[in-house]
């Protein structure tokens, strides 16, 4: 899910303008990819790209997110080379095709990113807002220490109430996400120690090189539980998933029963693709439901 939308611009500056301003760097040309991103090419060579956001908080949350991620030493993220409130710029992805090897190879380090953790379920980056986003949709990184309550009260309830009251989802066919709610305690499985997410990880956020490589980009990255982002790469389709799991699980077994827990997980994202984008995602959302209460 990306952060920008192709409304009104921030202001007048180009995209070559704030490339050069935020980099300290001369631009040789630059190639619009669509109404909120363009490709820099730098003096020298250098790729970068510079990408708008509308949001208030919504570059200082992906900035700070990539930061974080980077700082694990495990996953590859896209460096950032300049901020402000409104316009990122970072390097250039080279663009390839996924492999085997390299899909197994990203499970192994994307379990070690979610070991080096967080200070608690929900906690931002460090330097990155309260007030942050997943997609388009806000998405508030308030803390808890229980991950069930804290995965009901933070990340599925506060969808459940904006799609009702823009009615995608209808008040009668809210109770059973409530329920699932209410039984989270016991559908939940395993107390795990918390997670440093990538928290948007759908197949869109990695990218490819041209070494089979895996990159993560566009994080909503908090601290969570570590099944969500391994939910949400099945949701969407992950080419090798298989694979990608293989590596996970040779490297931080993950506990008994995750397939039955899959469902659960992905409440959070479909709800969050209800609000944004309809009724088709509503109804994923409450046979997701019913499927993690039929267990």
């Amino acid at each position: 899910m990306s952060s920008y939308r192709s409304g009104s611009r921030p202001s007048e500056e180009s995209p070559g303008s704030v490339a050069a301003r935020l980099t300290g760097r001369p631009v040789d040309r630059v190639r619009p990819l669509s109404a909120a991103l363009a490709e820099v090419a730098l003096d020298g060579g250098r790729l970068v790209v510079v990408k708008r956001a509308d949001e208030p908080g919504a570059v200082a949350a992906e900035a700070a997110g990539l930061g974080w991620l980077a700082e694990a030493g495990s996953v590859r993220v896209p460096r950032v080379h300049g901020h402000d409130d409104h316009w990122l710029v970072l390097d250039r992805v080279p663009s390839g095709r996924a492999s085997a090897d390299g899909a197994e190879h990203f499970g192994r380090e994307l379990a070690a990113l979610h070991a080096r953790g967080a200070d608690a379920f929900g906690a931002p980056p460090p330097g990155g807002p309260t007030e942050a986003y997943i997609g388009l949709a806000p998405m508030r990184n308030v803390t808890g220490d229980d991950w069930p309550g804290w995965y009901a009260e933070q990340r599925v309830l506060p969808y459940l109430r904006r799609a009702v009251d823009a009615g995608t989802v209808r008040a009668a066919e809210a109770r059973v996400v409530e329920r699932v709610c209410e039984r989270l305690p016991q559908l939940a499985g395993p107390a795990e120690p918390v997670a440093r997410l990538h928290g948007d990880l759908w197949s869109g956020n990695v990218l490819w090189d041209a070494d089979g490589a895996a990159w993560l980009i566009d994080p909503a990255a908090h601290g969570g539980h570590r099944e969500t982002d391994l939910a949400m790469l099945d949701l969407f389709g992950c080419p090798h998933l298989d694979r990608v799991l293989d590596g996970y699980e040779d490297t931080a077994p993950l506990a008994p029963g995750r397939r039955d827990r899959i469902a659960l997980h992905q409440l959070f994202p479909l709800l969050v693709h209800a609000v944004l984008f309809g009724r088709g995602y509503a109804e994923q959302a409450l046979r997701a439901a019913e499927s993690t209460l039929r267990r």
